[in-house]
């Protein structure tokens, strides 16, 4: 029998991880505070039109905020795939962005709670989204002495993955890839009283007929429900990034109840929705975040 052919390493994907790589080569030989507001540049400028990247802002804009005025969207447009470009750039600069983003300790309602977790050795699980950098929370609460795991989905592109998780490892490790593979060795993490980061806002074909932006949205229960079988704190943080575009606010929001799966799934998706709200061009309006649901 003939074995099948994994396409994360196809020609195609090859192609595209050697540009990604010689960009990030390049972008590396400059100093920090150039080199992340360049990579946002270039994402912005060149990558999105090439990508498609404005038009499904557009589009994701037009379904959940019709509202807004066209010169917004125009803004948009350019402002999500700049605070991507940044992002990637910040994942590979590592000591450079663990420093950056430890200037100022975190602050927020739920540190009290972080720290009481970290003292019983209770298992956390700090939830939070494709907003400002999601790794800028992780990075700054291991800094601060909190033992921080993360899940992360692989990429498509294998050549890519093979680097990308190799940069997020050296922000702070463990790493667990989500699936079979990784979810032992998580489950052990977190019940020995580990704190787990992880992101709820991606389309989940399985998931719960949720609300983001108040349209249904699939939504993965995985935090909720690992919380209340490990008896875990859930706590939604988030890494902001400030005018300046190269620091950050690190917020930690206070513990979401424990209740019914969908009700704590809920009520993260509107905790990140406020925030989203308030910086509209940092989260992922790239994301295909409202696929219509199969009925049933």
């Amino acid at each position: 029998m003939t074995a099948k052919k994994d396409n994360r390493y196809s020609a195609a994907n090859w192609l595209q991880d050697r540009m990604i790589r010689l960009m990030v080569g390049a972008l590396l030989l400059l100093p920090y505070r150039w080199r992340v507001p360049l990579s946002g540049w270039l994402v912005a400028h060149l990558v999105a039109p090439l990508a498609g990247y404005r038009k499904r802002v557009r589009a994701n804009l037009a379904l959940v905020r019709p509202d807004l005025p066209a010169a917004e969207v125009r803004r948009l447009a350019r402002a999500v795939p700049d605070n991507l470009g940044r992002t990637l750039i910040e994942f590979y600069s590592g000591r450079d962005f663990v420093a950056r983003v430890t200037r100022e300790p975190p602050s927020g309602p739920g540190l009290a709670a972080l720290d009481a977790a970290h003292r019983e050795g209770r298992p956390v699980l700090l939830v939070t989204g494709h907003f400002g950098n999601y790794d800028a929370s992780r990075a700054a609460l291991i800094a601060r002495g909190y033992r921080v795991g993360g899940l992360y989905r692989p990429m498509d592109n294998g050549w890519f993955n093979d680097h990308y998780v190799a940069a997020i490892s050296a922000i702070g490790k463990p790493l667990f890839p989500r699936g079979r593979r990784g979810l032992g060795d998580m489950v052990r993490f977190l019940r020995s009283g580990g704190m787990l980061g992880l992101v709820i806002d991606q389309h989940m074909s399985r998931g719960a007929r949720l609300t983001f932006f108040g349209r249904e949205a699939l939504t993965s229960l995985s935090a909720a429900e690992l919380a209340l079988k490990y008896n875990a704190l859930v706590i939604p943080t988030y890494g902001i990034r400030r005018p300046n575009g190269i620091d950050f606010d690190i917020v930690v929001e206070a513990p979401i109840p424990h209740g019914t799966p969908e009700a704590m799934t809920q009520a993260l998706n509107d905790s990140l929705e406020a925030h989203v709200r308030e910086n509209m061009g940092q989260w992922l309006w790239i994301h295909r975040r409202w696929k219509a649901a199969p009925a049933g």
